[in-house]
């Protein structure tokens, strides 16, 4: 007698999209929850393709608010600003799209891609002479590094101008269709709310697209200073925290409410805390303010200390 084939991922969602009753989500997530409850299940689905298939059906209830780079994070340049300043922010930023604004952030008029600069510094320069047969590079002179961006508007390419409401699969639809891969969010006002790219949107599917400049900048974030004591940026994230000192800073019910370690420390403290103050985790990790302003934390002293060791109950001021 022929043993009956076990269904495969495929043939279930058939299966399932049969039922009248049951709309395409509730039929797809029904099939992946029982897919994975099945012994032996996980070796005919990748886990980041099972991780990916789960990440797309919530990605269908997020917007654009839920994924963009607040105003607080945006690194861009103005416009009257020189074309050594601009090359200077490619380089500190590591962004191959710097957005441009005129006068504020709430007036930004476009963005300039790193192609486009490369081709306006190959055009503009002239090629070194070189006694050897390797050509010696390119030389940009004085007065064209020091003209404005302004005097290159040309060179400005548009940008997408969404609301934070947007659902963030109309915004991918719109960035797909348009061939433009920036958005601003703005307000009710008008006001720069933050920035959102088309990378952003696709890491809410497939995760983290890290490449060697995103390594190094996590990396960088945090140094040892000396036993038990760390100085981070606050916009490390909470996940590299909890993989470094094997700690959980947020419960599965507070996961959406902070990315970085100055979010979690806003939540806890309820406020933008002062320089000097310290916030104290049950985890044991103690959070002194070394830099912030009245917007948000920049720079943090974290103390490791073991739960239940004795701590000074008077922060510093």
């Amino acid at each position: 007698m022929l043993t009956p084939k076990r269904p495969t991922f495929i043939s279930k969602i058939r299966r399932s999209m049969g039922r009248n009753k049951i709309d395409l989500r509730e039929s797809l997530e029904g099939v992946i929850a029982s897919h994975d409850n099945e012994e032996g299940a996980t070796s005919s689905i990748p886990d980041d393709a099972r991780s990916m298939m789960k990440n797309l059906l919530g990605f269908a209830d997020l917007r654009v608010d839920d994924v963009m780079v607040p105003r607080a994070n945006i690194i861009a340049t103005e416009e009257t600003d020189n074309m050594r300043d601009l090359l200077a922010q490619f380089i500190e930023a590591n962004h191959s799209r710097v957005p441009i604004y005129r006068e504020s952030l709430d007036d930004i008029v476009g963005m300039i891609h790193v192609k486009d600069y490369l081709r306006w510094m190959a055009t503009k320069g002239t090629k070194k002479k070189s006694k050897g047969a390797v050509e010696a590079g390119i030389a940009l002179a004085a007065t064209e590094l020091s003209s404005t961006i302004k005097q290159h508007s040309s060179m400005i390419r548009d940008v997408l101008y969404v609301p934070p409401s947007m659902p963030a699969p109309d915004l991918l639809i719109k960035m797909k269709a348009s061939h433009i891969h920036l958005a601003v969010v703005v307000d009710e006002y008008g006001g720069t709310d933050g920035l959102i790219s088309l990378e952003d949107l696709v890491e809410e599917i497939i995760g983290d697209i890290a490449d060697e400049h995103d390594t190094d900048a996590e990396e960088g974030m945090i140094r040892k200073q000396a036993d038990n004591i760390y100085v981070a940026s606050a916009l490390i994230s909470i996940s590299t925290l909890d993989d470094m000192f094997s700690v959980d800073l947020l419960s599965d019910d507070q996961e959406d409410e902070a990315d970085t370690l100055g979010g979690l420390i806003f939540e806890m403290a309820g406020r933008v805390p002062t320089r000097g103050e310290i916030i104290r985790h049950p985890s044991g990790l103690e959070f002194e303010i070394l830099e912030s302003d009245p917007r948000r934390v920049k720079r943090v002293r974290i103390h490791v200390k073991p739960v239940g060791s004795p701590q000074d109950e008077t922060a510093s001021g």
